[in-house]
Formats: structure tokens, sequence, C-alpha cells
């Protein structure tokens, strides 16, 4: 599994994505807050991953720490890494995480920016811009002629 983005975990404890992304917030949070299983990644099949893994993080203090500061980029890496690192030792967060990625993802998609473009040349038709349209109706309205009539440019 990949890590989380940093800038995925930053923008969207900076409340980017609007609703999508407050509830992705959200379900990381609970996601964070489950018990700590570690368990199932080790070769030998009994349930240890080796060694005292009593310092690792489940991540609470990291989320904590973004959610309080989510500018602070070296908050946004400790939490990807205490994520990778739980995910590493814990199968059932594994699991979940990789769900809830992909729907963070898409949350961080619908909270993006837009930015259109026109290009080809003069326009001689209406042109809306935006994103997200519903329930847009258009009056009709003939094209203009071709060339602009009123057009001096060709008597110079």
């Amino acid at each position: 599994m990949d890590p989380v983005s940093v800038g995925l975990l930053a923008a969207l404890a900076g409340g980017a994505g609007g609703e999508l992304g407050r509830e992705a917030w959200a379900g990381l949070s609970a996601l964070v807050r489950r018990p700590f299983r570690r368990r199932g990644t080790d070769a030998d099949g009994d349930g240890d991953a080796g060694g005292s893994d009593a310092a690792v993080s489940a991540g609470e203090v990291e989320l904590a720490r973004l959610d309080r500061n989510p500018a602070d980029q070296n908050a946004a890496q400790a939490l990807s890494t205490a994520l990778a690192v739980r995910a590493a030792l814990d199968a059932d967060f594994r699991t979940a995480l990789a769900t809830w990625q992909e729907r963070a993802n898409l949350a961080r998609v619908e909270g993006t920016s837009v930015h259109n473009s026109i290009s080809g040349g003069v326009q001689y038709a209406p042109v809306l811009q935006g994103r997200d349209f519903s329930s847009l109706t258009f009056a009709h309205t003939p094209a203009p002629p071709y060339p602009p009539q009123g057009d001096d440019r060709s008597e110079a």
C-alpha cells in the first residue's frame, strides 16, 4: 500500500473538499481511534510482527497535531508515516485505510479549483465557464453573421 499523501492529509485537515473533505477527515479520525491490533504481517504466522512494537504510534497524537495546525507539513509527514507503519503492522487497518484513501482522493478531486480556457481563435458564440452546473436554460439567439457587421478593420 502506498503511503497516504502528505498533501492530501494537509488539505483535508485544512478543510479542502468542502463537506466531502470534512467527512473524509472525520473518517480518518474514526479509523485512527480504532484499537491497534498489531498482527497479521509477520512471516511465521504467530501474529507477532517481531520485536517490541510498544513504541509504535497508532497515529492519534499525529492526527491531533495536524488537526491543530493544518499548515504544518512536518505534522502531515509524521501522520503519513504513522499511518504507513500502522498499516504494515495491522492488516485490518491496512484494508480500512486503503478504502478510506480511495474515498479521500475523491474528496480532494471534488474540492479542487476550476481552470477554464478557450482557445482556437475568435469565438462567435456564447461561452459558459465554471463547474458543476445544473438546472440551466438558455434562450436561443441567432449566431452573428461572419464576419460581424460593422467591422471597419478591413477599410483601413
